[in-house]
């Protein structure tokens, strides 16, 4: 539990960042804000054309009781939902970071020099960005689905969905924003992962504590520059141990 928090406490030393550097952070905003509106307004389609949707899918509940048939229903519309949100912090995560590299490149490098990072002249490279978030686009849209399966659970789905779906996001998004660091200093994406796996706790605290900033409404915008800086000294406190070893 104490890497957990910790973890979550370097997103608080990430939101630190904007009493020091605003008016760098408030960057970061630009290409969050565009994104975010974008995502909204996919999920208030979603939300008005959920019903129809949901009765579509399931005709086979057409003859059923009425309680039942509603019951059915929302599990379902429930498991949407969640599914949806899943897919939306995941690719909002890839596709702000993807349109805002400028911006977020000058937030990890000035975290960089002021923790002492020996890394800021190391480049990650476009195309290695972009595929990047392709294959977080991928793995969140299997998280999705693992979700909303697990949604569909009787009477305890919805929880169990929710539980899972926030600490698998929280991981992907954990392991995309701290990328970017660990990339300039020559570190392979199987590398990464192995990092990742070996401080799980602290990653997931970080990870997990981002997610539920995304939840928060517009909370997305302000936390997207926060979890860069925050992603930066994540990074940083993986390779700790090392260095001192």
């Amino acid at each position: 539990m104490r890497e957990f928090l910790g973890g979550a406490g370097l997103l608080a030393r990430g939101f630190g960042w904007w009493t020091r550097r605003p008016g760098l952070m408030a960057l970061g905003l630009v290409p969050a804000a565009i994104v975010a509106l974008l995502f909204l307004g996919g999920l208030i389609v979603l939300g008005a054309y959920l019903p129809g949707i949901v009765t579509a899918v399931t005709p086979f509940a057409e003859g059923w009781p009425g309680v039942w048939a509603t019951v059915i229903r929302i599990t379902i519309g429930t498991a949407m939902v969640g599914a949806a949100l899943v897919i939306v912090a995941v690719s909002f995560t890839a596709l702000t970071l993807l349109l805002g590299e400028p911006f977020y490149d000058r937030i990890w490098r000035a975290v960089e020099r002021d923790a002492g990072g020996d890394a800021v002249d190391g480049a990650e490279g476009f195309w290695r960005a972009v595929g990047d978030t392709f294959s977080l686009l991928a793995r969140g849209a299997l998280v999705a689905i693992f979700a909303a399966v697990l949604g569909l659970i009787p009477v305890v789905g919805g929880v169990i969905a929710a539980v899972v779906g926030v600490g698998l996001t929280g991981w992907l998004i954990a392991d995309e924003l701290s990328a970017r660091a660990l990339s300039a200093r020559g570190i392979d994406r199987a590398a990464r992962r192995r990092l990742l796996a070996r401080h799980r706790a602290r990653a997931l605290g970080f990870g997990v504590a981002t997610q539920l900033c995304f939840l928060v409404p517009f909370g997305a915008i302000a936390t997207m520059p926060a979890a860069v800086a925050g992603s930066t000294l994540l990074a940083q406190s993986f390779l700790a141990p090392t260095a001192r070893s």
